[in-house]
């Protein structure tokens, strides 16, 4: 007899798949565990929190992590050690999905490690293992006795056709013109974030409220099976704050006017609003030690920050101005430059406050294009986008560990921002890498990547279908009253002081990527809607200043671009090409100083030719047709003679192509041998008289080129 006793619930889609969502099976020992399945997707989500609290710990030690179990694909990892490493770009993302909704639902107050594990254990090539993975999270954590403020769960929304699907087939998401993953409670939106085709405003909206409709049942799904396990009724007791009412009513009052006033000075510099907010604090502290000597610091800092945030915030919905003077909609000095790294293919330098980002280009071949071995996914990708925040950005020390998971986030949004206006691949034969590098930053450096990568891009010569800009819109809402200020272009006292923080990135056209954090409950259409117009007219005025600089794309690549051709060549002639063992393809390299690809595609060979120079390039391609023309009947040939027999001699008109010179059509003298007549390597003109339809054999004749007797006898 087994010694489990497994509880199952159901969810069932709106096309009438069912997730189901088992625990009580699998890894007992976990705090919560539960195995989320669709189709054959299986999602094992684990979560576990220490009993006990580390020494000097006054935050949320949280860590997410999400890793795709290769066995469970049926694959065996490319990789040396043929085990799973380190997490790919794509479960970071996964793992920054799961993370920026769930931080928020713990206790401001709990601080005990929580580690949330989950494993992709069966993969489906039909299902997409993200839109499941915050599902598995919370339900492992609702069963759980860690406090916990859900159930909250994720879905993927897709616009597919012109409907809307919730978690859709894998196949189908690639004719998606929506492509959204939404994060939320029963009552509220928490996360957004996605790519899209150009859409409108109110596209977006509908298809946000579509989803939270699809999460509320998950929700309640979720608190059935917590309903059902005995675990989950009382939730953990732990050590709540000493509070001190007289000491935070004390700071309260003695500080609210002072930072109110500095917040409203409106200082345009970072360094100015910090000294400014710092002696208000230093001024007020030492006055207060004066009149408290055994004043308890953690209580101090904690009420401190409590009313300076109080106050900065409503200083904005009150006077209508933010921190740097700005009005609310008001978008902070833009300036811009290209062509600004001469070594580069492309590059821009683009500034907005603050915040800088210079961004460089380099156009490479096929043999450049990434590797990608997941257990989801095979294949390459000849666009990546790579975003670099250095401490020096901030004005900090530390050291330099290689990018982060807040790297790879920023850099995924910024790579599929401009992903959406890359030429097609037809008509691009280059791998694209685009390296934004963030040399200063206060606020919103992914949104100053996506327009500095469109300035670069247009610098390079690429074809852009449009350029992108991008916008951090953030919010301020008082919860007693309910009035609000929506800001556009975010500072980073503001994205911390705030309760969203909200990117949107587009053309002229229409949104092309979002992504979106709410760290209140109940954020209303009405915001949403009023969030999302401000940011268009906020991206259209980025996009007004950017056009100052550059508008259109270079006509010309820059001079140490690799030039590119592309040739198509019959499927049976690619081996000739390539020659045994390469060496041909290998020695057309070597002597011309091109790079040589083919691939046979449609039954054709596809020939990508990249050259430093159009001397090379025509060298390469001159070396190419001659192996891979075709012999046509009429045309004269230089051909080398190869073999001479009796009947006639074989003489080579191309590269492995030889012909028939029957010795009849060697002169126009009756020969009895070619004997004296042709040498084996001597190179005559030789015209083609025929190819045998059936086998395909060339017929040739040197007598037709020669002149007559009787024409060479009046000549002379």
């Amino acid at each position: 007899m087994p010694n489990y006793n497994a509880v199952t619930k159901y969810i069932t889609l709106p096309d009438g798949r069912q997730i189901s969502i088992e625990t009580g099976k699998l890894a007992k020992f976990a705090d919560g565990a539960v195995v989320v399945r669709l189709g054959d997707a299986m999602l094992l989500a684990t979560v576990v929190s220490q009993p006990s609290q580390r020494d000097g710990v006054d935050f949320l030690p949280l860590s997410v992590d999400y890793q795709e179990k290769f066995g469970g694909a049926g694959k065996i990892p490319g990789s040396f050690q043929r085990r799973e490493g380190r997490l790919s770009d794509y479960e970071v993302l996964v793992c920054r999905l799961v993370d920026r909704i769930l931080r928020p639902m713990f206790p401001k107050d709990y601080h005990y490690e929580v580690q949330v594990m989950i494993s992709l254990i069966s993969a489906d090539k039909d299902v997409q293992p993200d839109a499941l993975a915050a599902l598995a999270a919370s339900a492992a954590l609702s069963i759980s006795d860690i406090p916990f403020a859900g159930p909250i769960s994720e879905v993927r929304v897709a616009r597919i056709d012109g409907k809307l699907q919730i978690n859709p087939l894998t196949a189908d998401i690639a004719r998606a013109d929506i492509d959204l993953i939404v994060g939320a409670t029963a009552d509220s939106v928490a996360m957004v974030e996605g790519e899209m085709d150009e859409v409108s405003e109110e596209e977006m909206v509908e298809a946000i409220a579509y989803a939270h409709e699809a999460i509320k049942e998950q929700v309640r799904v979720q608190q059935e099976l917590a309903v059902a396990v005995e675990k989950s009724h009382t939730k953990r007791e732990y050590p709540k704050y000493d509070e001190n009412e007289d000491l935070k009513t004390r700071i309260t009052q003695g500080i609210y006017d002072l930072a109110y006033n500095v917040a409203k000075l409106g200082d345009a510099s970072k360094a100015g609003r910090k000294k400014g907010f710092g002696g208000v604090k230093d001024q007020f502290l030492q006055q207060l030690v004066a009149e408290q000597p055994e004043l308890d610091m953690k209580q101090f800092g904690r009420y401190y920050s409590s009313a300076e945030k109080k106050a900065i915030r409503d200083m904005m919905i009150k006077e209508g101005t933010r921190l740097d003077g700005r009005k609310l909609t008001e978008i902070r000095p833009i300036w811009s430059e290209v062509n600004y790294l001469p070594g580069a293919h492309g590059s821009s330098l683009f500034t907005r406050g603050e915040t800088q980002s210079l961004t460089t280009v380099a156009l490479g071949t096929k043999l450049d294009e990434q590797i990608i071995d997941s257990a989801m996914q095979s294949g390459y990708s000849k666009f990546m986008l790579h975003y670099n925040f250095p401490a020096f950005s901030t004005g900090e020390v530390k050291p330099n560990r290689g990018p982060g998971r807040r790297e790879v986030g920023h850099g995924n949004l910024a790579m599929r921002s401009i992903k959406k206006v890359l030429p097609p691949e037809e008509e691009n034969p280059y791998t694209i890498r685009i390296v934004s590098d963030i040399l200063e930053s206060n606020g919103s450096s992914s949104m100053a990547t996506v327009c500095a990568a469109s300035l670069a891009l247009m610098d390079a010569g690429i074809k852009i279908r449009s350029a992108v800009s991008g916008i951090a819109m953030g919010l301020v809402q008082d919860k007693e009253t309910g009035e609000y200020a929506v800001l556009s272009d975010i500072l980073g006292d503001e994205d911390h002081l705030g309760d969203m923080d909200f990117k949107v990135t587009g053309t002229e056209k229409g949104i092309v990527a979002c992504q979106m954090d709410i760290k209140i409950q109940g954020l209303s259409n009405e915001i949403l809607t009023k969030a999302l117009h401000q940011a268009r007219e906020g991206r259209l005025h980025i996009l007004r200043e950017m056009a100052k600089t550059i508008s259109a794309p270079a006509e010309e690549l820059k001079p140490h671009t690799p030039r590119s051709h592309k040739m198509l060549i019959d499927k049976e002639f690619i081996g000739a090409v390539i020659g045994p063992g390469g060496k041909v393809i290998q020695q057309i390299q070597k002597d011309t100083n091109a790079t040589v690809i083919i691939e046979e595609k449609d039954e054709k060979g596809h020939v990508s030719i990249f050259a430093s120079n159009q001397e090379d390039m025509e060298a390469a391609i001159s070396r190419i047709r001659a192996i891979a023309a075709q012999p046509e009947v009429g045309e004269t040939y230089k051909g080398k003679v190869r073999s001479i027999q009796p009947y006639g001699a074989f003489v080579e008109i191309m590269p492995g192509k030889d012909g028939l010179l029957h010795i009849s059509e060697v002169a126009h003298e009756r020969l009895a041998s070619l004997e004296g007549v042709l040498e084996v390597g001597q190179e005559i003109d030789v015209k083609l008289l025929d190819i045998d339809k059936k086998t395909g054999k060339y017929r040739l004749s040197r007598k037709v080129l020669l002149p007559k007797p009787e024409q060479a006898a009046s000549a002379n």
